[in-house]
């Protein structure tokens, strides 16, 4: 029997803190199915393999850092349009400036408010929703 529910969306939140996953998740699994991710090597293989809505990452991770990952995500032609929210510690204009150039669509700081980051990613899902 078909659901008239809408498949939840699919959110993936890249970064190296357990403690900071678990809040992500805390905060959004009520409305959207969330993954977690270590690092960008995790994070690419869920990208090539599942089906991503938006990307919470952050900046600061060993190996290939949050912007790296960003413009390796914007160069590649069946993720360009993937919704990315850096969502890191560094908070300097100059940061927010580099998140935006590397392709974020919004750059929110920690600690973050629940609520405020709920609000994000329902507006930002609701807007690639209409242009699907």
């Amino acid at each position: 029997m078909p659901s008239d529910t809408p498949p939840r969306r699919t959110i993936l939140a890249v970064d190296d803190s357990v403690s900071m996953q678990e809040i992500v998740k805390q905060t959004l699994r009520s409305t959207y199915k969330v993954m977690v991710a270590n690092n960008t090597v995790e994070a690419l293989a869920f990208l090539h393999h599942e089906s991503i809505d938006l990307l919470l990452l952050d900046v600061s991770m060993p190996g290939v850092n949050g912007l790296e990952l960003c413009r390796i995500i914007r160069r590649s032609p069946h993720l360009r349009d993937l919704p990315i929210i850096m969502l890191t510690a560094r908070d300097s204009m100059y940061d927010k400036i580099e998140g935006r150039l590397a392709g974020a669509t919004e750059y929110l700081t920690k600690p973050f408010d629940a609520t405020h980051l709920k609000e994000v990613v329902q507006k930002i899902l609701a807007v690639t929703a209409e242009v699907r």
